[in-house]
């Protein structure tokens, strides 16, 4: 009870501004400090943003549509986490080919054909980096925003760079064109774990 009432007196300020500095008697009134604090902060500290976003929803008759039909609109307004997988990731990258014929095509499948092998390595575990680290260091993001990515992740093939580049402001992953699988993962392993990152690894 004296440590609860020691951090009541610590955080007086901000319980003050709250409108729920009281006495800490029992336990109970320490369940009503923080239920009434969370109530301010989560909401009534935000309800002239939310009274807004309610009247720009109003304006276009989607807040009525919202109110009626909320299981089918939650997807399109609350982000649900999806698992990222091989599949997903070989999916949403486009590659960027050259012409049909050209010897740089043929080499370009055959990276193609690693990537698609090293993501699915990297799904099972059996490379150094995850698949949620592979889309961050493409992207910047690891894991994907409902709305989907724009411009569109897409796959570029270099051939001066034993190590996978890539530009996270123009969604491109560039992979280095080898001569074999292990190399290739070794390099994109190596490439990814040693990139400087977002600071959210």
């Amino acid at each position: 009870m004296e440590d609860l009432q020691d951090c009541t007196l610590k955080h007086t300020t901000m319980l003050q501004t709250a409108g729920c500095f009281r006495c800490v008697k029992s336990l109970e009134d320490k369940m009503t400090i923080v239920s009434d604090f969370l109530r301010w902060f989560v909401i009534d500290r935000n309800m002239c943003v939310i009274d807004r976003f309610k009247e720009g929803l109003s304006a276009l008759g989607l807040y009525n549509a919202l109110q009626l039909y909320p299981a089918l609109l939650s997807p399109v307004l609350c982000h649900v986490e999806k698992q990222l997988t091989a599949e997903l990731l070989e999916d949403l990258f486009r590659p960027d080919l050259s012409p049909l014929g050209s010897n740089r095509r043929v080499r370009e499948g055959k990276t193609l054909g690693f990537w698609n092998d090293y993501l699915l390595d990297c799904q099972e575990g059996q490379t150094a980096v995850s698949v949620e680290e592979v889309l961050m260091f493409a992207t910047g993001l690891n894991s994907l925003p409902p709305s989907g990515l724009n411009p569109q992740p897409k796959l570029e093939f270099i051939e001066d760079s034993p190590y996978p580049m890539a530009n996270t402001c123009a969604n491109t992953l560039k992979l280095p064109v080898l001569s074999n699988f292990e190399l290739f993962k070794s390099n994109m392993d190596f490439g990814i774990q040693n990139s400087p990152g977002f600071g959210c690894f």
